[in-house]
């Protein structure tokens, strides 16, 4: 199996390193093409092909990972079309890139897939979620395995994956969002900052670790924690005083493409 990434910028830059990191293939068999010479060298010393020619890269690949701006999808894929052949497989992970352009653009004759990872997928840990536009239930299987190596992936239809992205490529910032607002709210309780970022960090790793080794609902694992007339249930309250259920709600809905 051969890989070519088209795109090596924020996004395209973590999924080329999260296949070094899980080694998904061969590192000699990951190309990653952009027009930055300078995005590449990272890579190439870590013994993946690089290329500032988008075709170069698509010639040598079995899969083919579109990881552009929605803007440039259309120029990238018009050039490489007459080299999409049914041998292949096109995954779009250009956010906001509708399956019938991406047929349009590319052509009918690969595979066709599209997706929704987020950066922490550099550290195999992303939520990835994938829709199969024109692809087959084994070729839909071989892409979720390599996703699935690099965190945990959702398959679903196009339709959610906007909803996927609100969750998940836009939620893992909403998560560094409450971890600095908490970090700051240490800070000012007499931690110094970097003492209350590792103390937020570390609870919130518990939080998951104890949530996915219950198996419960998060009210529930809310319930063990709180007492009676206790500090925690206060402070909860009165977070939901200030809001914080409806924020959190209200953005992820705003992050939804209508």
């Amino acid at each position: 199996m051969k890989i070519a990434i088209i795109g090596a910028g924020a996004m395209g830059g973590s999924l080329a390193q999260g296949m070094l990191n899980a080694k998904v293939v061969p590192a000699q068999n990951l190309f990653v093409a952009d027009p930055s010479q300078e995005a590449l060298e990272r890579f190439a010393k870590q013994g993946a092909k690089v290329t500032t020619y988008n075709r170069e890269a698509v010639e040598q690949a079995d899969f083919i990972f579109l990881v552009v701006k929605p803007w440039l999808a259309e120029d990238v894929l018009e050039d490489i079309a007459d080299l999409l052949t049914a041998e292949k497989c096109l995954v779009s992970v250009a956010a906001g890139v509708g399956s019938e352009n991406l047929r349009q653009w590319a052509g009918d004759k690969c595979s066709l897939l599209m997706a929704i990872p987020n950066i922490a997928i550099a550290h195999k840990a992303s939520m990835t979620f994938l829709a199969p536009v024109n692809a087959t239930d084994e070729v839909t299987a071989q892409v979720k395995a390599l996703f699935d190596e690099m965190g945990k992936t959702c398959i679903c239809d196009e339709a959610h994956l906007s909803v996927g992205m609100a969750l998940a490529s836009c939620g893992i910032a909403y998560a560094f969002r409450y971890i600095r607002a908490a970090s700051e709210g240490g800070v000012e309780l007499g931690f110094k900052a970097s003492q209350s970022k590792e103390i937020v960090m570390q609870t919130l790793k518990g939080a998951i670790a104890l949530l996915e080794a219950d198996n419960v609902h998060p009210e529930e694992a809310i319930d063990r924690v709180t007492t009676p007339g206790g500090y925690t249930i206060k402070g909860l309250n009165a977070m939901e005083e200030a809001g914080f259920t409806n924020a959190v709600i209200k953005g992820l809905k705003a992050s939804v493409k209508k």
